[in-house]
């Protein structure tokens, strides 16, 4: 399936899951034409629906919990477990703020009793923090 028990995405990838990764990697890529920019956090469906959350790095980490827990909580309300992604600029080296919302991720997860990972998307790729995997291109297109 390509999606462990902890949150974290593994080879093989789920073709489902490399589909909307790849729209959301597009969509940033389409959408973000600054060269300066805060990161955003997304939950939802890329390229369906989606609530942002533009980060303020000066959240602590019981802060960005709660954030992820409130962006979250209307998708669970129905019985969905949306998808968590957040564009930043960079490549796919790590940044310390997927360190800290993937942590934050992680204990809404707990708190929630679900099971949640964190993808980090950029123009050229998405990656997961927690175990490596991601794609990248050169120059993604709209099929």
């Amino acid at each position: 399936m390509g999606y462990d028990g902890t949150g974290g995405i593994h080879e093989p990838v789920d073709r489902r899951v490399q589909q909307l990764l790849r729209r959301a990697v597009l969509d940033h890529a389409v959408t973000e034409h600054r060269r300066q920019f805060l990161p955003v956090l997304h939950v939802g469906v890329p390229g369906i629906r989606a609530r942002r959350f533009e980060v303020d790095r000066h959240l602590d980490h019981t802060l960005r919990t709660d954030v992820v827990e409130a962006m979250l909580r209307p998708a669970l309300r129905k019985g969905v477990v949306p998808l968590l992604w957040m564009t930043r600029r960079g490549d796919i080296e790590p940044h310390d703020v997927d360190g800290a919302w993937s942590a934050a991720v992680q204990s809404a997860a707990g708190e929630l009793g679900i099971e949640l990972g964190l993808v980090v998307v950029t123009r050229h790729s998405w990656h997961d923090p927690r175990t490596g995997v991601s794609r990248t291109w050169k120059r993604i297109r709209q099929r």
